[in-house]
């Protein structure tokens, strides 16, 4: 899992009703899209690309444990990088194929619009811009096997687990 693209950053303590506000919940997860930091950047969800990547700050993802990585995934962000995310959204990161890394002073060796390489398999964020790279912390083999294949629900779908009836992703 590679990705290079241009950065978007938000700041420290980013929760995740500020991810997916309680307005946006009960809507289809395609909907729900649009609101994704509405409270604190309007209108930035339509500025997002596909592949895009996005720089948190410090204990990024607290809060409750809403469905928030599924609607930064469903935006078409590549990935997450930040210095420590809340390991509830982390876990929901890997459970909906998001992948999320930490990565100490992440935060403050990216300016917003700055091109990244992530190399989520060998822990390695580069700024392209500014010719510098930082050493992330690795994911376990059984987590970065879950975001492979799609998400929890897709995984125990091919293991005969569950069935996809019903499921929402």
């Amino acid at each position: 899992m590679k990705f290079k693209a241009r950065v978007w950053k938000v700041g420290d303590n980013i929760n995740t009703d500020l991810i997916l506000p309680n307005r946006a919940f009960y809507l289809t997860p395609e909907e729900q899209v649009t609101y994704v930091f509405s409270a604190n950047r309007p209108g930035w969800a339509a500025e997002v690309k596909k592949g895009d990547i996005l720089i948190g700050g410090k204990n990024f993802g607290m809060g409750s444990s809403r469905p928030a990585a599924r609607s930064l995934r469903n935006l078409g962000l590549a990935c997450l990088v930040a210095p420590y995310i809340n390991g509830l959204f982390f876990r929901n990161a890997v459970n909906f194929a998001f992948p999320a890394i930490e990565c100490p002073g992440v935060d403050e060796a990216f300016d917003e619009g700055d091109i990244a390489e992530v190399d989520v398999i060998a822990a390695r964020v580069r700024n392209v811009t500014q010719g510098t790279e930082l050493i992330a912390k690795p994911l376990p083999e059984q987590l970065l096997s879950i975001i492979s294949a799609g998400g929890i629900y897709p995984l125990l779908e091919k293991e005969g687990s569950i069935s996809a009836k019903g499921l929402s992703r």
